[in-house]
């Protein structure tokens, strides 16, 4: 044991060197995936798919009619573009379609339902699909239409074969019963009851008549309503994703999937880039924590996942990532940062040395370490590419504070999102 941690002591401290010739091999490993990716894609692909069925995604079944809202729905809670989201959609049945987000790394996989309401559609093939996939069903109904049986129907199928389901009901486009000249109600009305004064009437008959209609599910589960206007800016509503926190809240009250925290992260944090990033930098550090659990994947793979985080992120923000810029956010990072991540990258190697822990331990320990090392990485990068977007001095005690603090963080969103 003793001559295993000397043997690794002085693999770290020959980082004291700043000749790069005499990295240690982790180091060197992430330099190079940066600047000259050595892991097929398709093995790192492969790769990714079993580190994924280690960690499935959670996955929200949105059930409702054509242009109920349902893309708006996710385009509010990922912050994605809707056209982003339209052209990232893949097929799982004849009607019905998936969408991963972010695609190469994703945190949460969101079910459509296509052809409710339609003529001559049978939804037993996407209900027998769906089922076997989702862990949360939202239902998603315009506030002004009243024909709803098709879904409610299948609701109550659904809670039939799985009463302990909760649902979520989402009653979407209320500023389509507004009277005119009527802007959305402030503060946020609709989670009061009774009705509040400041709602219109016809949507307050409208909300309710739908809410009486569907009725009482079967089963014991909990069934919430949230009413939503969620719109782009230049639809001309203000604020854009009217009710939004309601949402979120409503989710959080029937789920313990921990989706906020997955594509949000700090809700305190305004900067839209920063937002954007976040559900990336969580998918690549879980993607590495559960390449960090395969004892056949060899220290090549995660230095590469790191690499295609930073590289999404350098675009993300419209950043050049070519080999000056590589060296650049290294040198910020350091030689200090450089043993950190050497000492975490070779550790599980070692632990699978120690007699009665072997690839169990290793396995173990890869997870977490891999999962938090990625993690900082992204949060360096993050902040050093919001400088350069700013044109602001590019401080290395600042990114390098960054990648320390992302470190015991990373640990703790790790160890926070709920496993599927």
């Amino acid at each position: 044991m003793t001559h295993i941690m000397d043997h690794l002591h002085f693999r770290v401290t020959c980082m004291a060197s700043p000749d790069t010739k005499h990295w240690p091999d982790g180091w060197s490993l992430l330099r190079e995936a940066l600047l000259n990716p050595r892991v097929s894609p398709e093995k790192l692909n492969e790769a990714l798919r079993e580190a994924r069925a280690r960690q499935p995604l959670p996955v929200l079944w949105l059930l409702g009619k054509a242009q109920a809202g349902k893309t708006s729905i996710i385009r509010a809670l990922t912050g994605s573009t809707t056209a982003r989201i339209g052209n990232g959609f893949q097929p799982c049945t004849r009607t019905a379609r998936f969408y991963d987000f972010p695609s190469e790394a994703p945190v949460v996989r969101f079910l459509d339902t296509r052809g409710l309401g339609e003529v001559a559609y049978d939804p037993s093939e996407d209900i027998h699909y769906c089922e076997s996939q989702a862990h949360l069903v939202l239902g998603v109904i315009k506030a002004t239409d009243i024909r709803q049986d098709e879904v409610f129907e299948m609701l109550r199928q659904i809670r039939k074969r799985h009463p302990e389901w909760p649902v979520l009901m989402i009653q979407t486009g209320l500023h389509e019963a507004y009277p005119p000249g009527i802007e959305h109600a402030l503060p946020y009305p609709y989670d009061q009851q009774p009705w509040p004064l400041q709602v219109p009437h016809d949507l307050i008959r409208s909300l309710q008549a739908q809410r009486d209609r569907l009725g009482k599910l079967p089963g014991p589960a909990l069934v919430h309503w949230v009413a939503v206007d969620l719109t782009l800016p230049e639809d001309g509503w203000k604020p854009v994703n009217y009710g939004l926190e309601a949402l979120w809240t409503a989710i959080d009250k029937v789920s313990v999937l921990g989706l906020q925290a997955r594509l949000q992260g700090n809700p305190e944090v305004r900067d839209a880039y920063t937002r954007a990033a976040h559900p990336h930098i969580v998918g690549y550090a879980l993607a590495a924590a559960g390449i960090g659990a395969l004892p056949m994947v060899d220290l090549v793979g995660v230095p590469a996942i790191q690499a295609k985080l930073l590289h999404s992120l350098a675009v993300l923000y419209g950043q050049r990532w070519d080999g000056r810029t590589v060296s650049e956010f290294l040198s910020l990072l350091g030689m200090g940062v450089g043993a950190s991540y050497v000492a975490r990258l070779l550790s599980r190697e070692v632990v699978k040395l120690i007699p009665g822990w072997g690839y169990t331990a290793g396995a173990m320990w890869g997870a977490t370490t891999n999962g938090a090392t990625t993690y900082a990485l992204g949060q360096a990068a993050n902040a050093y590419f919001a400088r350069r977007r700013r044109g602001a001095p590019l401080d290395a005690t600042a990114i390098r504070h960054t990648y320390t603090e992302a470190l015991i963080t990373g640990v703790n969103v790790l160890k926070s999102l709920p496993r599927t």
